[in-house]
């Protein structure tokens, strides 16, 4: 059902806004009732153009939460307007926009989602589809916002620009949260709007950009000048101009261009702009925006132009956002770095990317293609042929998700997944080489799986840079339903591929140590990444890990998939990809005797698995335990027993289901025997202020085959059914053997950039020598202020006496330096800075200064025996 229209005009400033006249007199004491609802709720009711079905539902629901959630004297309307906005959602009706509600109640976008998110008191309160609708609203407001201060801060240009943008992302993209492909359209807007404005509107850079492509008109262009005018002109794209806006806003020129080509392209055509060189106008623009943001039915963009106050973001946010720092500064004053807003953290990000991948080619390289040609059966052709099928997918999948004509870009995002699938398969094979002294590894470049796994995670590397794969915002979606066909957030890869969650697992960990340009923030993605599928993807039904665990208890594995006693020790092993993918069963290495029968088979996947799955577990049990059980500690070591119990012997009570509704059962269980009340509400409202999670994780539980219910519900009729027996022993006069806490690392996989100490040393630090990450030629003024900061290291005498510091066991000489006491003789460790004129990389320990030294890839590979 189309929205209905409103009394006023198509003006952003025309909003439906309770008036004097409608307005009810302020009766709080006796408020005037129409039947059982507040007059001034009906008057909101009739201002939003609600229905009477809308009006009762919200009625009830407001009915419902007004004593659970906290309420001020002036926020029982805001309150009202949330219910209606909790219904209509959930209603699918159509009767006002996010924009109409925010104004009738007086609140901006970040409260009015923050209340609605507090309505949400009981277990059923909120659902699956108003918080889905939440998660949206919020990401495409934060995209809005970002774009908008980077278009105020830096462009000074009329208000068609920002609507006629509006416009152009509402009808290209179906993921309008997607900030890089918005800001690239933005940039293409703005060449459109530029190259048609007066010259004395413009920008000294842009008025000479443009200059520069104007010829002064000659008398054979003057006497042709009403010809020209009468006929239609074809606005192609100045590149010139554009290469201007995509240099002053570190963006790729190359993506930009295929944008305005495609996406901006095919805009401007159903705009009947395409062949016109006039100034699009202004009316026309506003009247369809419009009609697009009607019928969205969340947040009029064009509210920023105008400053309004429902879509300002809060002080605190406004006083974060930093600005563009001023220029020209004299040398005494020193480099600025640039501020980190979101656009620049995200062109940056891909920029880095891109510069790391521009010495990668689309093919094989010489020495990948030698390890192919020393396989027993060589791999190319299957490589080639699965790279063109799977292009195909991956790029039609991309384009059905973003948006109409984007199909483009899943294509360049192929492009350079592929490129950093080559690099990273070959640092792989070069490791294998190394560790078992062999050349041929046939079996591995043959397997399918292997290769589809790695391509996936070299994709997901790539969405991720450009921010198309986030978790923020709900991202991270747990239980129920996968996400929608128009989110490419992770697992959206497997999906398209077909892949096994437990498969890709396989290759996350070798693929972080094969590449060490990865940047802190995307191997934070990757290790989500392969939490979330220890907590729920790899447990779907069809996946190879109940096979496995099937194999293990048929074999007689089933009393140890991984030895408690192995809970205590650091998560160290020596197992790679090959490893995971070659031989999932490989028997024991120790010798037996002839008349005893072997050892089972083992499963080198399945017990790396399961190792980290018992960490990750109790990390979060811990967390759940300290919000919760502060006075009982002693209860913690007795829920992670039950809980590791389940997930080792009753691991079919984790399909289809989540990691979490197994902790807070076990947890539930373990206080009921004990006699602490201690209720299933009390405990889910701190599971959601817990990280990472979703509150479908204990709403939509699965109870039989099919049907959902509450966590409360499956404990009742599905967990303690299992367990009973085992729970119940908790309350005799001998409770189980409690089970080894493990021990938790801050993270499994260490970051190659972090200094590390000399041994027998207290202030020296060695580092790798980090490669340039993008050619001069790529790198922009402000990429350049990032590279050096710091004091210089000094004088070139302090390397040298460095030097011989290290090399030497000289105590005297290493006092000189650090002048502390006598330290230990040092191990002899060489090293050669050859003149290099680094930042003086400073650390403080103990308030004294210690100095970081940057080794070579050679060098670097003497250190490791030396470093405990």
């Amino acid at each position: 059902m189309p929205p209905k229209k409103r009394n006023s005009g198509t003006s952003q400033s025309k909003e439906m806004k309770p008036t004097a006249e409608n307005a009810s007199p302020d009766k709080k004491e006796s408020p005037e009732l129409y039947g059982d609802k507040d007059a001034e709720f009906v008057t909101l009711c009739k201002s939003l153009h609600v229905t009477d079905p809308v009006c009762d539902r919200a009625w009830t629901l407001w009915k419902t939460v007004q004593e659970s959630v906290d309420e001020a004297a002036d926020s029982q309307k805001k309150l009202w307007g949330a219910c209606l906005f909790v219904t209509v959602t959930d209603m699918d009706a159509t009767c006002f926009t996010l924009t109409q509600v925010l104004k009738a109640v007086c609140l901006n976008v970040k409260q009015f989602i923050d209340l609605v998110r507090k309505l949400d008191v009981n277990l059923d309160t909120i659902s699956t589809k108003v918080n889905s609708a939440l998660s949206r609203l919020d990401k495409k407001y934060d995209v809005m916002l970002a774009l908008y201060q980077r278009f105020e801060k830096e462009r000074e240009t009329v208000r068609t620009c920002w609507t006629m943008f509006l416009l152009a992302k509402g009808r290209a993209l179906q993921m309008e949260d997607d900030l890089v492909i918005s800001f690239q359209l933005l940039l293409c807007t703005l060449e459109l709007i530029i190259k048609r404005c007066p010259p004395d509107l413009l920008q000294p850079l842009y008025k000479s950009a443009i200059s520069k492509i104007q010829s002064p008109p000659t008398r054979t262009s003057r006497r042709n000048q009403s010809k020209t005018k009468s006929r239609a002109v074809e606005p192609e794209v100045d590149v010139q101009l554009l290469e201007t806006l995509c240099k002053e806003n570190e963006c790729s020129a190359e993506e930009v261009k295929n944008v305005y080509q495609t996406s901006f392209m095919a805009f401007l055509e159903s705009m009947d702009l395409s062949r016109s060189p006039d100034f699009p106008q202004v009316n026309d623009i506003d009247q369809q925006y419009e009609e697009h943001y009607l019928k969205s039915r969340d947040i009029d963009g064009r509210m920023f132009f105008n400053g309004d106050e429902t879509v300002l973001a809060p002080k605190v946010e406004i006083s974060q956002v930093e600005r563009t720092p001023k220029k020209n500064l004299s040398d005494e004053d020193g480099l600025l770095v640039p501020p980190q807003t979101p656009i620049r953290a995200a062109m940056t990000s891909i920029q880095l990317l891109r510069g790391d991948l521009t010495s990668s080619g689309d093919q094989p390289s010489a020495n990948l293609v030698t390890y192919f040609k020393h396989c027993t059966v060589d791999p190319t052709q299957d490589v080639q042929k699965r790279l063109e099928t799977l292009g195909q997918v991956f790029s039609q999948r991309f384009g059905q998700a973003v948006g109409p004509h984007c199909v483009v870009y899943g294509r360049q995002r192929f492009t350079l997944g592929v490129r950093l699938y080559y690099r990273v398969m070959e640092e792989m094979l070069k490791s294998e080489e190394k560790r078992l002294s062999v050349q041929n590894f046939s079996k591995l470049l043959n397997d399918s799986t292997f290769h589809t796994s790695l391509l996936a995670c070299a994709l997901e590397v790539v969405m991720a840079t450009y921010g198309e794969s986030s978790f923020k915002n709900g991202g991270y979606s747990h239980g129920g339903a996968d996400s929608a066909e128009t989110d490419v957030c992770f697992p959206w890869i497997l999906n398209v591929f077909n892949l096994t969650a437990f498969d890709f697992y396989k290759v996350i960990e070798s693929f972080i140590k094969a590449d060490p340009t990865l940047s802190k923030e995307i191997v934070k993605h990757l290790e989500t990444c392969e939490n979330l599928i220890m907590e729920r993807l790899a447990w779907r039904t069809g996946s190879p890990l109940f096979e496995l665990l099937k194999q293990e208890h048929e074999s007689g594995g089933a009393e140890q998939v991984e030895t408690p006693a192995n809970f205590s020790q650091p998560l160290q092993h020596n197992h790679t990809a090959a490893d995971l993918y070659l031989s999932p069963m490989r028997p024991g290495l120790r010798v037996l005797p002839p008349d005893q029968p072997p050892r089972p088979l083992k499963s080198n996947s399945l017990s790396l698995f399961y190792k980290k799955l018992y960490r990750l577990a109790y990390t979060r049990l811990k967390m759940l335990c300290s919000y919760l059980l502060s006075s009982h500690p002693e209860f913690e070591p007795i829920i992670w027993t039950l809980f590791q119990h389940t997930l080792q012997h009753e691991y079919e009570l984790m399909r289809d289901r989540h990691l979490d509704q197994l902790m807070m059962s076990a947890m539930y269980a373990i206080c009921k025997v004990k006699s602490v009340d201690l209720r299933f509400k009390t405990i889910v409202t701190a599971y959601k202020n817990m990280a990472n999670t979703s509150q479908e994780t204990f709403k939509h539980v699965l109870i039989t085959e099919g049907h959902y219910d509450s966590i409360i519900v499956f404990y009742n009729q599905v967990f303690m059914q299992k367990l009973k027996t085992n729970i119940l022993q908790y309350a005799s006069t001998r409770p189980p053997t409690l089970s080894p806490i493990p021990q938790i690392p801050c993270s499994p996989y260490k970051f190659p950039n972090s200094p590390l100490r000399v041994p027998g040393s207290n202030n020296v630090y060695i580092s790798p020598l980090k490669s340039t990450r993008m050619s001069p030629g790529i790198m922009t003024p402000r990429s350049k202020m990032l590279v050096s900061i710091g004091e210089s290291f000094g004088p070139s005498n302090r390397f040298q006496k460095i030097n011989q510091m290290v090399n030497s066991s000289d105590r005297s000489l290493k006092r000189t330096l650090d002048h502390g006491s006598t330290p230990k003789p040092l191990k002899r460790l060489r090293f050669d800075v050859d003149g290099q004129d680094e930042a003086d990389g400073r650390l403080v320990t103990n308030g004294a200064c210690v100095q970081s030294i940057t080794l070579t890839k050679s060098q670097e590979s003497k250190i490791p025996k030396m470093i405990s």
